[in-house]
């Protein structure tokens, strides 16, 4: 009998052994139904061989093979155990993570028959007057024999589930299903939307790349914000779609979706799918098949859809490239933008990283000569760059967080029927609530760190570990009723702006306000209608939105980004200023981009200010370079977390002492720690972490490799919850 080795999403890293009982045939890649424990549970099969390392009377029978084939493509399948080796992460788990959840479940791997109503026989030949005291009932009968109505179009008609439920139970109507036609775009694939006319830059991008369309080739396409990087992309998928080949492109986060896919489908008469968290579990489902089975052309997602199977993926496009968000933060903890990159050589296709300001990392790898670099510098059509002003806040007298000046500005452009950004990246009603007799503030127990005020909701709000409660009514340290909110959110600035602009229309944009389904498209409909308006928003306004009627943009309170103990800070916030100033003046008017600091003269917003995004990160690369920080080195994180903050850091330390006692540690490894992380207390648990850093990536990845055999022998680590972070892009 044959032996299945099975990967189960279990935080093991190894493989377990079930015979295959005769009859049964399994492949690397399906799945199948095994015993695990007192339950079954759904596995993958990694291989198959005759032999065992166990004894044979000792191994269970699979109970079930659910597939007949792989569920993965050959380079996603080679990617995701290269990723599990790279990422140290037990292979089960990266392997259960690139499933639709569905898939995990072990739901079929095809696409649900699509159920229709029909008029039976008797149906057909009853006496429709016979039904007239039941006229929703005679309304479905005469609607059936007119032809099949389809169960998901029942919704749409006059009458309702209930009526063909009654005429079922009659024998005059029934269900039946049949698979759902699979459709060949390939063959009228056409370009329905306007072409923009491109200029001399962006046409010389869509050449060089179609020039390596039939190999791998890494393309940075970095363009000033405005510079019409999506019609390069655009472009590019017009030739890919021309040869019959798929193509994927991933943007950071949900928010971006709404409108990349309106300008694809606009585009192009070719099936575009969507996947990211924001759909049901069938929705992701049937997408994931669509793309497997050739039925999409293109696929748009965030960070997980990098492991749709494709029939034949001829182009992965990564927009906005430097975002954080394409690296996962919980669990696996992979780098969605690395990867992407190592599918595409599996592939052998081109893939393009598009951004106003290319991670630093990324622009090492163009030094290196690992990527090709493309430059837009001009911005699209009549576009001019904004203006750029700092105003030092020292001194003022601030009204809701912007200064008298600001205020000013803000009643000109929206006096010109124009419209004005606030970037804010707090949101809620304000960052702390005080006591002000006392001087008690409202602080969580779990985390060490201020609830945020949510007045609207009449809540407190822990944004670390999502943790709430009612506001108090009177201090629980003194007895007063005198509590005050402190600092500003973007909540209450909405409240505070609308007597100074009265009149004048507001959009908050943050997560409180567009979690609900549709709400970030409804938003941004108002915004488009045009006519003076002030948006107030966190990050995800920064990202990639196009505002035709933004004049004005000015972020209020920059400092603490400044002065930050990360040594990634200062990318992230020259990332961050030039995204948002990319927002002001994109559609022929003069864009203007106000900063208020009281720390004018900070050398970082001097250059970005002066000289632009590439002379800082020229600059930030020669320091990164001298202090030998990534990407002139390697990185690995180790957090340990507990209860009583004694065992983590002993835990650290005794695999501190076994990582310098290995043969393989050499003086260029260097280790910090272990020390408390950047935010010490999470969720009732004291975090501390272990810093590895060496110049050699593989002598890196060697040590860890070694180690990780031995971490289970040390006395602590069953008693400390762990995670290691290859690559890690937070402290």
């Amino acid at each position: 009998m044959p032996v299945a080795h099975v990967a189960l999403p279990v935080p093991l890293a190894r493989t377990f052994d079930y015979l295959l009982p005769d009859g049964m045939q399994a492949v690397a890649g399906c799945r199948v139904q095994v015993p695990f424990g007192k339950q079954q549970r759904v596995g993958l099969v990694m291989s198959v061989s005759e032999t065992s390392e166990l004894p044979r009377d000792e191994l269970k029978s699979v109970t079930e093979v659910l597939d007949r084939e792989s569920l993965f493509s050959p380079s996603v399948w080679r990617m995701l155990i290269w990723a599990a080796e790279y990422y140290h992460h037990p292979i089960g788990d990266v392997l259960f993570h690139a499933l639709p959840v569905l898939l995990r479940q072990g739901k079929p791997a095809s696409a649900a028959p699509l159920w229709y109503w029909f008029a039976t026989e008797q149906g057909q030949s009853v006496d429709l007057n016979s039904l007239k005291r039941s006229p929703k009932q005679q309304q479905a009968l005469a609607a059936l024999r007119q032809g099949r109505i389809w169960r998901h179009q029942v919704a749409e008609l006059d009458f309702t589930d209930a009526a063909l439920q009654a005429l079922r139970t009659k024998g005059l109507c029934d269900l039946n299903s049949e698979a759902p036609p699979q459709v060949d775009w390939r063959k009228n694939v056409s370009v329905a939307g306007d072409r923009l006319r491109l200029n001399t830059e962006q046409a010389t991008a869509i050449g060089a790349i179609h020039s390596a369309s039939d190999s791998f080739s890494a393309w940075l396409l970095a363009g000033v914000t405005g510079s019409g990087k999506t019609e390069v992309y655009l472009s590019v998928l017009e030739n890919v779609l021309a040869k019959g080949r798929q193509a994927l492109v991933l943007v950071p986060e949900i928010g971006l979706t709404p409108q990349t896919i309106a300008r694809f489908r606009e585009r192009f008469q070719a099936p575009v799918e969507v996947m990211h968290s924001g759909l049901n579990d069938s929705e992701r489902l049937s997408a994931w098949l669509k793309a497997k089975s050739g039925e999409a052309a293109i696929v748009i997602g965030t960070r997980s859809s990098l492991f749709t199977p494709f029939k034949d993926l001829g182009v992965i496009v990564i927009d906005e490239e430097h975002d954080s968000s394409y690296k996962q933060q919980e669990g696996w903890r992979y780098h969605a933008r690395d990867l992407a990159v190592w599918r595409a050589h599996a592939d052998g296709i081109p893939i393009i990283l598009g951004s106003a300001t290319p991670a630093l990392e990324t622009l090492h790898n163009v030094r290196q000569r690992k990527y090709n670099l493309l430059k837009l510098t001009r911005r699209a059509g009549n576009a001019r760059p904004a203006a750029q002003h700092v105003l030092d806040l020292k001194g003022q007298q601030l009204q809701a967080g912007l200064s008298p000046a600001l205020i000013g500005r803000m009643r000109q452009h929206l006096q010109a029927d124009n419209q004005v950004i606030l970037f804010l990246n707090r949101r809620g009603y304000a960052p702390a609530l005080l006591c002000h007799d006392c001087g008690w503030i409202a602080e969580c127990a779990r985390c060490d760190h201020y609830y945020t005020l949510h007045q609207a909701q009449h809540q407190l709000r822990c944004h670390h570990c999502d943790s709430q409660r009612a506001v108090p009514r009177q201090c629980p340290s003194c007895g007063s009723t005198h509590m005050v909110p402190v600092g500003l959110g973007t909540e209450q600035l909405e409240h505070s702006l609308a007597p100074l602009f009265p009149g004048v229309p507001i959009s908050r944009i943050d997560r409180d306000t567009t979690s609900r389904k549709g709400a970030l498209e409804q938003h941004l409909a108002e915004v488009h209608r045009g006519g003076a308006r002030i948006l107030i928003g966190t990050q995800m306004l920064a990202k990639g939105h196009h505002f035709p009627d933004v004049t004005l943009v000015s972020l209020l309170d920059v400092d603490g980004a400044l002065f930050s103990a990360d040594f990634r800070a200062a990318e992230r916030f020259a990332q961050l200023y030039t995204q948002v100033a990319g927002r002001a003046g994109r559609a022929g008017k003069q864009g203007e981009v106000i900063l208020q600091t009281h720390h004018p003269e900070h050398p970082l917003l001097q250059t970005l200010l002066t000289e632009g995004y590439d002379a800082f990160a020229d600059r930030a690369l020669l320091e990164r370079s001298s202090a030998l920080l990534p990407p002139w080195s390697s990185h690995v994180l180790i957090r340990a977390e507990d209860h009583n903050n004694q065992q983590a850091p002993l835990f650290l330390q005794q695999l501190r002492n076994l990582l310098q006692a290995s043969p393989l540690a050499d003086n260029q490894l260097w280790v910090l720690g272990p020390v408390p992380a950047l935010q010490p207390k999470r969720g009732g648990r004291y975090r501390w972490q272990l810093l590895l850093q060496h110049t050699s990536r593989p002598r890196l990845q060697h040590l860890i490799s070694s180690t990780m055999a031995l971490i289970n022998t040390l006395p602590e680590a069953r008693k400390v919850k762990w995670v290691l972070d290859v690559d890690p892009i937070e402290g």
